[in-house]
């Protein structure tokens, strides 16, 4: 799945290392959701979108809307 991920944290000029404190996740997973080597969980999803204000879509992007 791809993400905004990587755009949306650098705008508030977050390292990956910050960002997964805020989440309780590692760096490392915060990297592989950004290179789309690892799908989130829902909550965990869900978290993102939240710490960010926007909904679960502006920031995920639907495998069959990226064809």
């Amino acid at each position: 799945m791809r993400s905004h991920l990587r755009a949306l944290r650098t705008e508030r000029g977050w390292s990956q290392q910050q960002l997964g404190d805020m989440l309780e996740v590692s760096r490392q997973s915060v990297n592989a959701i950004e290179t789309g080597r690892y799908d989130p969980s829902l909550p965990l999803a869900f978290r993102i979108a939240e710490l960010f204000g926007l909904a679960i879509e502006q920031v995920f992007i639907s495998p069959s809307a990226a064809d």
